[in-house]
């Protein structure tokens, strides 16, 4: 079974029995197959090595790193680095856009670049999702705090910076939520040996 077939599948399975106007949820997916999904639509010559991949509900986000321009001594790297990224993306324009539409098409999520050479990292397009929750006085009391004391300007932007501290300061461990949640979706693709055995029969 091709990727497509098992993201229709899995996307089959997931919009069954959704009343009407719901909004429809996109297909599950693993960073490991969308990552090789790009790598079988990538060009070979545009990085030097696999993509790094990163998808939540609402996007993918494909980051690829460059070759380091070689300088003569004394001239600035990082404007050397800084040059080659903003050529890369100029260049490539028109055939990323028509990889992030099939993309979009297979995964239902938006496609955003970014590109790293060097000690410098650029991303070209990033999705701003609004997040939609109700939120308890005690958590409000948290965001306008934040507000009042200037460490951001509204609660959507304090809730962003709320989501960024524990991004930082919990990322080991929601790494290994990442992992796990993958070998989940790992064992489901392999299934049980005894419904193999009897599909065979």
């Amino acid at each position: 079974m091709t990727i497509n077939e098992r993201i229709a599948k899995k996307h089959a399975a997931k919009s069954k029995g959704r009343g009407r106007g719901r909004r429809t949820e996109p297909p599950v997916v693993t960073d490991s197959d969308v990552r090789a999904w790009f790598a079988g639509n990538l060009p070979d010559d545009w990085f030097t090595e696999p993509v790094d991949v990163r998808v939540d509900r609402d996007e993918i986000l494909v980051t690829g790193s460059l070759a380091v321009p070689v300088v003569a001594d004394g001239d600035d790297i990082g404007v050397a680095t800084s040059a080659r990224i903003a050529a890369f993306r100029e260049e490539t324009r028109e055939q990323r856009m028509a990889i992030a539409d099939r993309a979009q098409h297979t995964f239902q999520r938006t496609v955003s670049w970014a590109a790293r050479c060097g000690d410098v990292a650029d991303v070209f397009t990033q999705a701003s999702v609004p997040v939609m929750t109700r939120l308890h006085m005690e958590d409000r009391q948290v965001l306008d705090t934040l507000i009042d004391a200037g460490v951001a300007r509204s609660r959507s932007e304090a809730m962003a910076w709320c989501v960024r501290l524990v991004g930082e300061n919990e990322s080991e461990w929601i790494d290994s939520l990442r992992s796990a949640m993958e070998d989940v979706e790992r064992l489901r693709h392999e299934g049980p040996s005894s419904a193999k055995d009897s599909a065979t029969d």
